[in-house]
């Protein structure tokens, strides 16, 4: 474009402007806000993502458990209760991708994401105040289903410190799930086809794992897939800390069941890593 017949450079958009590492966090932090405001205002979001993890608990607990058998467990009828709840733990963090799926859906359909663009802010803002506004929700669901647990019996037998290492574990792994939630959330064109597309996928990850019956159970062929799911080195990690293993369970050979806890950091961080990037890049193009 030319004035006068001299060149002129197009007007930068607001969102154009380098922006500090100090301005973006402020950024995401408003945001987080904002998506922690909308979730109060309905607190039925909250109350729904509460009810399958404690179905959950009460039919594995109550209607399955007495018919499965650990390895190194005995007869014990509350070995099996200590045994299922990291799986369902982990299973709980892991399907906030679904609300992180169908929230960012409902923001690009509605025209939020719009009004975000139109503002000088950090573009990667929008995402990341959504994933951490998940975050707290997804503690604050991980709190009230350990009270639940608690009331059916479950205990934590290493101390205290270990315990918040597993929480620690549970929610960062969550967090990298909500980045997956992300990408999807932004790949489809409606809230509904969020929730579907955030799920469905999530069943098979979590039932082809340890979560629910130990790896050794399996068919031969389909105990590596288990053993080397990033979930499966989850749930194993969170029951070595919480001390909820049977005390004579063998450990299969995978190096993922072998360090559990290392391999549950290494997982998450990698899935975050990738995640974010192809997320934000998909915003990018889609806002552009």
């Amino acid at each position: 474009m030319s004035v006068n017949g001299q060149a002129t450079r197009p007007a930068a958009r607001p969102g154009d402007e380098r922006i500090s590492l100090g301005q973006g966090i402020r950024d995401s932090l408003v945001v987080t806000r904002r998506n922690l405001l909308r979730m109060l205002r309905i607190p039925e979001v909250v109350v729904f993502g509460l009810i399958q993890p404690i179905m959950f608990v009460v039919l594995f607990s109550y209607v399955f458990g007495g018919s499965i058998t650990l390895p190194g467990a005995g007869n014990d009828p509350d070995a099996y209760r200590a045994f299922l709840m990291g799986g369902i733990f982990a299973q709980t963090v892991t399907f906030a991708t679904a609300g992180s799926s169908a929230g960012i859906a409902e923001d690009m359909q509605k025209g939020i994401i719009d009004r975000f663009r139109s503002l000088p802010m950090a573009r990667g803002a929008v995402l990341t105040g959504r994933t951490f506004a998940d975050l707290v929700q997804t503690a604050a669901i991980l709190l009230v289903l350990a009270l639940v647990a608690l009331a059916v019996g479950w205990r934590i037998h290493d101390g205290l410190p270990k315990a918040l290492a597993a929480f620690g574990i549970l929610l960062l792994f969550g967090y990298a799930f909500t980045w997956i939630g992300a990408l999807i959330g932004l790949s489809v064109r409606s809230p509904e086809a969020a929730t579907s597309g955030g799920l469905v996928w999530l069943f098979p990850l979590t039932f082809v794992s340890n979560a629910f019956v130990p790896s050794e159970n399996m068919p031969g062929w389909l105990q590596p897939v288990a053993e080397w799911n990033p979930f499966s080195a989850t749930v194993l990690a969170v029951r070595d800390l919480f001390g909820n293993l049977p005390p004579n369970s063998p450990t299969p050979d995978a190096w993922p069941m072998q360090h559990p806890v290392l391999a549950s950091l290494i997982w998450s961080a990698v899935i975050i890593a990738v995640f974010r990037t192809l997320a934000v890049r998909k915003y990018k193009r889609a806002t552009a």
